[in-house]
């Protein structure tokens, strides 16, 4: 029998997702890492594949959402404070690319960055 997975995030390098893995395990929640062997092989790659993806067991789901979100870096502006979301005024943003065509994908430091709000998903461009 197969056992769902939850995604919590993807990561571009390994090195991102270490120390949330390192947390998570700390509290005794299993970790799996899909597609870490491979950018860690050839880490030119993350953007094409999507990342490092962070997964628990879907039973841990929200012991784990709760960890992460605690520890997790939300997105500032160059004087180093947090993005406010226009639509619900929370600090919850991070840096989103959308990477719809195939000119972002194979080019994606060309794409503008936007912000995407995690209590509301509203994406905004700053």
């Amino acid at each position: 029998m197969r056992e769902n997975l939850y995604t919590l995030g993807a990561f571009e390098f390994s090195a991102d997702v270490l120390i949330i893995k390192g947390k998570l395990e700390s509290e005794g929640i299993e970790v799996f890492l899909k597609d870490e062997n491979t950018i860690n092989s050839d880490p030119l790659i993350s953007g094409a594949i999507g990342g490092i993806k962070l997964q628990v067991r879907s039973g841990d789901k929200e012991k784990a959402l709760l960890l992460y979100n605690e520890i997790r870096n939300y997105a500032v502006d160059d004087d180093g404070k947090p993005i406010v979301c226009p639509n619900c005024k929370a600090e919850r943003s991070e840096v989103y690319y959308s990477r719809n065509t195939i000119f972002y994908k194979l080019f994606p430091f060309f794409e503008k960055r936007k912000y995407k709000c995690h209590s509301c998903n509203i994406i905004t461009m700053p």
